[in-house]
């Protein structure tokens, strides 16, 4: 009788992944660097381990919201307080602070749980061209293959 593979927790092989965020839309872009994250994209996945590798994602700034997402979508937070709700459109969030728009969606696609929590802190965004991950050597993935 065969069982099914179980990935340990000791066993996982963390990869670096490159990937360009220029030219592509919010959430193509989410859906793919979550399912890394997650793991999904490797043939040891198992629901319940962290079996996802480290996404850098560059060129925060050149990602695309299409139709009229820039202006409709709106982002909210509360700080507590009575009368403490701050929103903010998808357009200006893009402009001021272009890696929290990513973050906030990729984190949208994670399971929320400590889990979820835990595949998160994986994540590193930036608004350019540099990153500061050069000595873990990350592989470029060419997104539009995927999408």
């Amino acid at each position: 009788m065969r069982t099914t593979y179980m990935a340990k927790k000791n066993e996982v092989e963390r990869n670096w992944v490159l990937v360009d965020a220029t030219d592509i839309p919010l959430g193509r872009l989410s859906t793919v660097v979550a399912s890394i994250l997650r793991g999904k994209n490797k043939p040891t996945y198992t629901p319940h381990v962290d079996t996802g590798d480290f996404v850098v994602v560059i060129n925060a700034d050149k990602v695309v919201l299409t139709g009229n997402k820039a202006n409709d979508k709106y982002y909210h937070r509360h700080s507590g307080y009575m009368g403490g709700l701050k929103s903010v459109s998808a357009g200006d969030l893009r402009e001021h602070n272009s890696p929290r728009l990513i973050e906030n969606s990729v984190k949208n696609m994670l399971p929320n749980n400590r889990l979820g929590r835990k595949q998160f802190t994986k994540l590193h965004v930036y608004g350019g061209a540099e990153h500061n991950h050069a000595a873990q050597q990350p592989k470029a993935l060419d997104i539009q293959t995927l999408i």
